[in-house]
């Protein structure tokens, strides 16, 4: 007796044939997408050493199981962890986004692109160091191929609104741009970003009243790290599932996106990487940063007057619908992770003590029986208000501002003239004052971790992008082990 295998098998749902088309055929031509890349990179190994500093997240770190090494597996930055790509994804993909202080790509669905740099890092590390040519150009050309499907996916596809967390967007972002690093086929990288669509995906509750928590600071790490794993699974050979999209009934299009089809509003490129955002100020949601920025100034204005917050009696934002429904919070806050998603905690903060840090969301801060009952004070004087214009502004493809304007009334019945801050400094429109700024917060980063010494060959070998770009990334990376 035979076994007839069916030959005839739907095509692959459009959507996917482009997305892996450019992951495994497109030529980045852009020198600014390169140069953004760049410091995108720094940051944001740089971000992943601030969050060492936090015992919340190095209990979540090394090997799957206590014992469990790899020989020439993949290293986990400003630490000596060396694990198989798969928890080496999952480790650099979780300091990375712990303290919520990496890029930011915001639209109808909002991230943090290089988020992907967990899965990006582990698996050229990996093979680097058992014989594959890669040099750090590579990893920027794939942080830029990474950015670009997860940005342009996001420009007009809501998958908040559906209740779906924005870290399905890494792992198909990653998924199919590892699949290209690893070299496997065109049809082995369609059934790799298929599997990451039949996969089940994270609900966005952990991001949210009455159960926001820490998920939400490891979520990427676990999305980079089943990209990976996806990925080597269809190296094997095993089938794809050409309309996990759109079949009948049982597609992700009926199953969980409330019958919708994608909208793409532009072709793959590298837009996502030249417009992206990043957090340099402030350790804060990103809807927030621009009103953090105009409350550290109205904390400046009080003290010329001689006066504190506790002379506020009101405060109004006027924002964007976005953060309005993000982080428009009241009531208790249950931990870090609530107070770091409370656009009145981050404004209340920088009205007292004139900063945000991270360190402000631990509960020595927010609990302390002075300082905590300050900022419950001060936050429950604070209400936020839709503005139309910003929230047109938010969508505009050329504009992209994250607007934020605070009023502060005293209790003398006198008004402040209102702060207005339309675009953050990490924005594109503001790069030039942002990336002196980007580059001293790398420095900090090192100084965490690292010797002077270390330090100066980590500088040395970073900040002149050539000379990075021919690196070879087990050597770039070797930089960081400690």
């Amino acid at each position: 007796m035979s076994l007839h295998i069916a030959t005839n098998r739907p095509a692959f749902d459009q959507p996917l044939v482009d997305l892996v088309d450019y992951a495994l055929t497109y030529e980045i031509r852009s020198d600014l997408a390169y140069e953004t890349a760049h410091y995108c990179l720094l940051d944001t190994l740089g971000c992943g050493l601030q969050a060492l500093d936090f015992p919340a997240c190095t209990k979540l770190l090394g090997p799957l199981v206590p014992g469990l090494t790899m020989d020439k597996g993949a290293r986990v930055p400003g630490t000596s962890y060396e694990l198989d790509p798969v928890q080496a994804a999952f480790n650099i993909g979780t300091i990375i986004r712990w303290l919520d202080y990496n890029d930011t790509w915001l639209a109808a669905e909002w991230g943090h692109p290089s988020d992907n740099l967990g899965a990006i890092l582990a698996v050229a590390d990996w093979m680097a160091r058992n014989g594959a040519a890669l040099t750090m150009r590579d990893v920027l050309t794939g942080m830029i191929k990474a950015h670009e499907i997860q940005g342009c996916l996001a420009l007009e596809n809501s998958f908040n609104k559906v209740g779906l967390d924005h870290v399905l967007l890494v792992k198909v972002a990653s998924t199919a741009v590892v699949c290209q690093m690893l070299g496997l086929t065109r049809d082995q990288t369609l059934n790799a970003v298929s599997l990451a669509f039949v996969d089940g995906q994270s609900l966005r509750t952990y991001r949210h009243a009455p159960n926001t928590g820490s998920r939400k600071s490891w979520a990427a790490g676990d999305a980079t790290s089943r990209a990976v794993r996806l990925a080597l699974i269809a190296q094997t050979g095993e089938m794809g599932y050409p309309t996990a999209l759109t079949a009948k009934t049982w597609g992700f299009y009926d199953v969980s996106f409330r019958g919708q089809t994608f909208r793409l509003q532009r072709p793959y490129g590298s837009y996502v990487m030249e417009n992206v955002l990043f957090k340099i100020s402030f350790p804060a949601e990103f809807h927030a940063q621009t009103a953090v920025e105009a409350a550290v100034a109205l904390y400046r204005q009080l003290a010329a007057m001689g006066k504190t917050a506790a002379a506020i009696k009101g405060v109004t934002i006027r924002t964007h619908e976005a953060c309005l429904r993000i982080i428009d919070k009241q009531g208790p806050l249950n931990n870090p992770a609530d107070r770091d998603h409370c656009i009145q905690y981050m404004v209340a903060v920088p009205l007292i003590l004139g900063r945000l840090t991270a360190e402000d969301y631990d509960d020595t801060i927010a609990l302390d029986p002075t300082l905590g009952q300050r900022i419950d004070a001060v936050r429950g004087r604070i209400q936020c208000v839709e503005d139309k214009q910003f929230t047109a502004d938010y969508h505009d493809p050329a504009k992209r501002s994250i607007a934020n304007v605070i009023t502060v009334e005293l209790e003398d019945g006198s008004v402040l003239p209102e702060v207005v801050v339309e675009y953050p400094i990490g924005h594109r429109l503001r790069r030039a004052e942002g990336i002196p700024l980007l580059l001293e917060k790398f420095r900090t980063n090192l100084a965490r971790r690292f010797s002077e010494e270390a330090q100066r060959r980590i500088l040395e070998a970073s900040l002149d992008r050539t000379k990075l770009e021919r690196m070879a990334v087990d050597e770039y990376v070797s930089l960081y082990v400690v």
